[in-house]
């Protein structure tokens, strides 16, 4: 799930969050705005059953995934769409 709020200069903050899930303990969100570094931004767990990470990304178009324990990769169903690089957030 993604939510969006407009800040000034240009830039939006975006919350990433996905439900928890028992057999991936860690999750973290890798793009072309963290250099597809895992772990830099990790998806903390909250008390509703998600966990979630929030970014301030300036405005343009960002590709990202979601990188779990294992090397497991999903994409963002709520994203503006999805190719062959993952998914992508226009901004």
């Amino acid at each position: 799930m993604l939510k969006r709020t407009p800040l000034k200069d240009s830039k939006t903050k975006i919350t990433f969050s996905l439900p928890m899930d028992e057999t991936t303990p860690s999750i973290s969100v890798v793009g072309d705005f963290n250099g597809w570094q895992p772990g830099r931004h990790e998806l903390t767990p909250r008390r509703n059953g998600t966990r979630s990470v929030t970014l301030t990304l300036p405005s343009g178009t960002h590709h990202f995934r979601y990188l779990g324990t294992g090397g497991l990769w999903l994409d963002e169903a709520e994203a503006d769409s999805i190719d062959s690089e993952g998914s992508v957030l226009v901004v």
